[in-house]
């Protein structure tokens, strides 16, 4: 079954029409194979306007192809062109196209011309366009005297530029002597033609290179005019001129050039007219002088400008529409409008067209016998005039063919032979140019044969149109039939489309599709067939796409694109910023399926682009990253509404940057008083940019605005206009007005002065006015300037006054002032404070009392009363004043009595009292003697234990360092400590006060003893110090012990206890590794072996108890009193003062012990392991 073409009643969706679009240009572009007989083709040919470098060879292009291969021919300027008559002329071997060597020898003049080529075969002729051939030119400008031009500030001046002619055309630009550019503006800028148009000039337009350059592209030559000088004076400059070359008698004066509306300097007149071919681009000019500068706009009559196709050149000056058309014909007005006025000129555009083809003649191949035709349709503006050619001759003198019959645009061909065959040429022309095609009618009788190769195969994705391609060729045309497998049969069209070209379309290709398909093509002279085979793959999908991120400057942002694809298929992820490139940065990292920027910057900021592809699709996701910031600074600050004391201020929000404006911050600079200090003025919410803002006199204000958002400010814009406002008197008077004495006899007023802001007026001065409080007299003044302080002299000491300082300036005088009190000077007080005497509290503290001294006295602002007071020894008061240490108290105000902290017991004082005044401290009162009454004793300075012996101790001391009275007695409390470390019964012994050394006897032998001592006054016991000592043991036993000990079984006997006590510790140290400490263990720690106690040479006996390494509950020189309370030597602290009792010692490692507790039960020593080691006459008396 022959499948047919899709019928046109369907309806077509947008994909499909675009590939039928497709397909069509295939079909208009197939060719007859080159191994068949064919007329020539044109291939290749050079521009019809042909401008050549007469510096390099002339190369004239020429190429076809045909079967027989062509041969060329040249002509030039309508004749002949023979090439072998000119050694300079070559032509390439197998081409028509022309080498002209002119770099040898030769001027390129010499071949300008219009030259055309012929390629011709036995099947006939096919001819190139006209091609106009001529040398660029870049000549010099010519030589020309340029007078400076001298004008006043203000007029309107047009620069010449009139370029030489040069082919093509040089582009103009004006420079300086340095080839820097010169700025153009809306006020000054270059016209189409060439020329510099000043709308009106400023004195610096003055200079004396004004050069105008044009550029030859084409042979890369730039020329240069000769430069221009200009000078612009000032009206003041042109009057002294005028003034200088005029007699006395004359009078003349340069007015100043006044504002004035706009005029045209191009075009000139109200009216012209522009003519344009279509396709180019439409520029139209309006360039206009006045004072101030005009601006420039453009409309359409009767029409709008296209939007997409419009643009605006030159600061609006220049309208420019780009692919201009037919429709764009029609009147274009300009406006130049200032504040004077307005004008207006009107061009009418007509746009006219050079041929365009509606539609070319193609190629015919036809068999003999069969009918054909030729069209040729165009179009243009004036409409052109078609015209025929055969083999490159006009077809009215070329020779008759019977088969074709010629129709205006078209031939119609009947019943060919082969002799039919022939070149055509199809000319549309009209004044603005021609079109030229070549289309030859191939008579031919061929089998079908099938172009596409064999076995191709085709991949495409799932659920999108396959095309399978089958071109071909045979005349007469073959009909095209496709099969699925190697016995299907043809396929149906209501399922597949079979296109003219013979391409198969499958509009939506299933997995079911892979298959293998065969192409046949029959004519009547024959049949020929081709397989091609079709692979379906999976759709490749963007499964995680990245996402809309929103950062801040200089941090990370990542974004994510996970994929899935066919696995057949290879697949390639690129990211893209906008559409484009991403920037070659070290910031940006690509890492599989993730984007990482770095750093992120503001220009960061856009659209990224995840692209994946395989060889037969591609899918992209983007995301768009915001980057946020501190927004631009606002611009276009304009000042309306100006009155005395206020002023409009509006301005045109920079970009906020992504991030919204919260607010406007305003500043207000004053140039008069403090020029470059900017001072806040206002707050106005982020939607206003409007603000009226309220204003001092006598202020030159210029205004700026900060934008603000959640990140930060803006920089500062640029300054408004400064605005100078009226004077007026001061609004305010000085503040912290203060009268104050620096001597007896004066009175010095002081004030803050008014700042330049607040002066509202020039000639600020200060009204300064005093006069006594409780006195008569009249206000005394002085007007003072530029300072901020006035010294009164000979006033009485310390009086109060009564004083005002007031603003003025030359406009008049600020409102009454406040009236302030002050005093002139004060003096050391006259009188000491009256009948003081003393009151003992207790023995550290004392209460003193006086009577105040009377106010006329104190001369001064009355501080306090001042109290210096010493420890004195009786009798020597006045003789030692001079060498005793003073303690000062000051109560400020108007005290009469104070509290004297901190006084020693038992102690001699002396003290006095002054008033003190902001002069000083006035005469000091009799001196008053106390004395402090007993308090209770330090603890002694020392206690040492001598002379240990079997049954004896012998205890010394120092009495305390402070007795705080007199010492009455002292007392000593000492008990035993048993080998369980419990405390014995307490023995209670008073010693008299003169005694420092005692001995106790009947003590305990070989015992260990603790002793409490303390002293006492009249008021009380003092603080306690604690020591512990040892008795010796008995001198027979340790006789015995020494002879035993000289016996061998003793020796041995002694061993073996060692060795099992050692035993014994071993398990120990084990089990307190694993255990931790434990009862036994800790009185271990507190109380060391008595055999590895140092025996004292001299006497054989063992030493004091001491434990240097181990630590112990109570250590030697510790003071313990008998409530089991520590306290420090000299000092009233004790750790009962924090909380703290016997319970709560600590040993050297921080760890809590407790083991003398009267409270604590007996805990039973487990062999060897109690806290006191047996020494050996232990170990022996436990022997026997």
């Amino acid at each position: 079954m022959q499948l047919k073409i899709m019928p046109k009643k369907k309806r077509l969706p947008a994909g499909r029409v675009a590939l039928i679009l497709f397909l069509c240009q295939m079909i208009s572009a197939l060719e007859v194979p080159l191994d068949l007989v064919q007329p020539p083709t044109i291939t290749q040919q050079s521009p019809k306007d042909y401008i050549i470098d007469p510096r390099e060879n002339i190369v004239i292009q020429c190429e076809a192809k045909g079967k027989p291969p062509p041969s060329f021919s040249w002509t030039r300027n309508g004749t002949h062109f023979d090439i072998d008559k000119d050694p300079l002329v070559t032509m390439k071997p197998g081409s028509g196209t022309l080498t002209i060597n002119i770099m040898s020898e030769g001027k390129a003049e010499t071949y300008e011309g219009v030259y055309q080529c012929t390629a011709r075969n036995e099947r006939g002729a096919a001819i190139s366009n006209n091609i106009v051939v001529r040398p660029s030119r870049s000549p010099l400008w010519t030589k020309e005297k340029l007078e400076p031009i001298t004008l006043r500030n203000g007029q309107s001046l047009v620069l010449p530029c009139r370029p030489p002619l040069g082919l093509p055309p040089p582009i103009i630009f004006w420079m300086d002597n340095s080839f820097q550019r010169l700025p153009q503006s809306e006020r000054v800028s270059q016209g189409l033609n060439g020329d510099l148009y000043f709308s009106n000039v400023l004195p610096e337009d003055t200079r004396e290179d004004y050069i105008c350059y044009a550029r030859f592209n084409h042979t890369q030559t730039i020329q240069q005019k000769q430069p221009i000088s200009v000078k612009v004076i000032s009206v003041d400059e042109l009057n002294d001129t005028i003034a200088a070359n005029l007699s006395d008698t004359e009078f003349y004066s340069a007015k100043p050039n006044r504002e004035r509306p706009p005029t045209f300097l191009t075009p000139e007149g109200n009216t012209s007219n522009k003519e344009e071919l279509r396709g180019n681009v439409l520029s139209l000019e309006c360039i206009a002088e006045g004072l101030p500068t005009p601006v420039i706009y453009w409309i359409k009559e009767d029409g709008t400008l296209p939007t997409n196709r419009t643009f605006y050149r030159n600061f609006k000056k220049t309208l420019q529409i780009i692919q201009v058309s037919e429709a764009d014909s029609g009147n274009y007005q300009c406006i130049a409008k200032n504040a004077l006025g307005a004008i207006h000129h009107t061009i009418s555009v007509t746009v006219k067209a050079a041929p365009y083809w509606i539609l070319a003649p193609q190629n015919l191949v036809l068999s003999p016998g069969e009918d054909g035709s030729l069209i040729c349709r165009a179009n243009g503006n004036p409409k052109p005039r078609i015209s025929w050619l055969s083999n490159g001759v006009p077809i009215e003198i070329a020779p008759d063919d019977p088969s074709r019959k010629i129709d205006g645009d078209t031939i119609i061909f009947s019943n060919v032979q082969e002799r039919s065959s022939a070149v055509y040429q199809c000319n549309a022309s009209n004044e603005y140019g021609y079109l030229l095609a070549n289309a030859f009618v191939n008579v031919l009788a061929e089998p079908p044969r099938i172009l596409t190769s064999a076995n191709t195969l085709y991949q495409v994705i799932a659920n999108r149109p396959a095309l399978l391609d089958c071109a071909f060729f045979g005349s007469p045309l073959p009909t095209i039939e496709w099969f699925k497998g190697a016995k299907g049969s043809a396929l149906r069209d209501d399922i597949y489309v079979l296109h003219e070209n013979g391409t198969l379309e499958i509009p939506v290709a299933q997995k079911d599709s892979t298959g293998t398909y065969t192409c046949v093509a029959r004519n009547k002279l024959g049949m020929a067939k081709n397989e091609v085979h079709l692979e379906i793959k999976d759709p490749t999908r963007i499964i995680k796409q990245p996402e809309y991120a929103v950062v801040q400057r200089g941090s990370t942002v990542s974004f994510e694109c996970k994929v899935k694809h066919d696995h057949t298929l290879t697949l390639t992820i690129t990211w893209l910023k906008d559409n484009g490139e991403l920037p070659s940065d070290g910031r940006f990292t690509v890492d599989k399926d993730h984007l990482e920027v770095a750093d992120v910057r503001d220009s960061d900021g856009g659209a990224y682009t995840c692209v994946a592809n395989t060889t037969l699709d591609m899918v992209s996701a983007s995301a768009v990253l915001s980057v946020v910031d501190v927004p631009n600074p606002p611009f276009d600050l304009e000042l309306t509404d100006q009155l005395d004391k206020s002023v409009q201020l509006s301005w045109t929000p920079g970009d906020d940057n992504n991030n919204p404006i919260i607010k406007f911050i305003i500043e207000y600079e004053d140039a008069m008083h403090e020029a470059g200090l900017w001072h806040h003025q206002t707050e106005v919410p982020g939607m206003q940019t409007t603000a009226q803002l309220k204003l001092s006199p006598y202020v030159n204000y210029s205004f700026r605005v900060m934008a603000v958002n959640s990140l930060g400010r803006s920089l500062p814009s640029e300054p408004s206009e400064q605005y100078l406002t009226k004077a007026a008197e001061p609004d305010t008077n000085p503040m912290a007005v203060e009268g104050l004495g620096s001597e007896p006899d004066n009175l010095v007023i002081t004030w803050k002065p008014l700042n330049g802001f607040e002066s509202n007026g020039p000639g600020l001065q200060y009204k300064v006015s005093w006069r006594q409080k409780d006195g008569d007299d009249e206000w005394a003044s002085v007007v003072v300037a530029n300072v901020s302080k006035y010294i009164v002299s000979g006033t009485p000491t310390f009086v109060p006054y009564l004083i005002k300082v007031q603003a003025l300036n030359d406009v008049g005088f600020a409102p009454e002032p406040a009236v302030v009190m002050g005093h002139s000077g004060e003096d050391l007080p006259m009188v000491a404070p009256g009948n003081v005497h003393v009151n003992v509290v207790n023995s550290t503290l004392a209460e003193v009392n006086w009577d105040p001294v009377p106010l006329k006295s104190i001369r001064g602002h009355l501080q306090g009363y001042r109290i210096y007071y010493w420890k004195a020894q009786e009798g020597s008061l006045k003789r030692n004043r001079r060498h005793i240490e003073k303690k000062i108290l000051t109560f400020q105000g108007n005290k009469t009595h104070g509290m004297l902290p901190g006084l020693e017991p038992f102690s001699h004082y002396a003290l006095n009292v002054r008033v003190v005044n902001g002069k000083g401290e006035g005469p000091a009162s009799p001196d008053r003697v106390f004395n402090t009454p007993e308090g209770v004793p330090s603890a002694p300075s020392s206690l040492k234990i001598i002379n240990p012996t079997l049954d004896s101790l012998t205890l010394e001391w120092d009495p305390p360092s402070r007795p705080n009275g007199i010492l009455t007695e002292y007392t000593l409390k000492y008990q035993p400590i048993n080998s369980t470390h419990e405390l014995g019964p307490l023995v209670d012994l008073k010693i008299p006060a003169n005694k420092t050394r005692w001995t106790l006897k009947n003590l305990n032998f070989s015992t260990r003893y603790k002793f409490y001592f303390y002293a006492q006054t009249a008021a009380g016991s003092g603080s306690q110090i604690t020591e512990e000592a040892v008795t010796t043991v008995d001198e027979a036993m340790a006789s015995r012990q020494v002879d035993i000990a000289t016996q061998g079984w003793f020796i041995g006997l002694m061993c073996a206890v060692a060795l099992l006590i050692l035993i014994l510790l071993i398990v120990c140290f084990i089990r307190r590794n694993k255990g931790g400490k434990y009862p036994v263990k800790e009185k271990e720690d507190a109380h060391a072996d008595p055999e590895i106690q140092p025996m004292k040479e001299d006497d054989g006996t063992f030493g004091e108890y001491s434990d240097a390494e181990d630590h112990k509950p109570l250590k030697k020189g510790s003071r313990t009193p008998s409530d089991r309370t520590v306290k420090k030597e000299d000092s009233d602290d004790s750790l009962v003062d924090y909380g703290e009792g016997v319970n709560g010692q600590f040993n050297e490692d921080g760890s809590f012990i407790g083991q003398y507790s009267g409270k604590k039960e007996k805990e039973p020593a487990e062999g060897n392991e109690s806290s006191e080691a047996p020494s050996p006459v232990n170990a022996m008396n436990s022997f026997v």
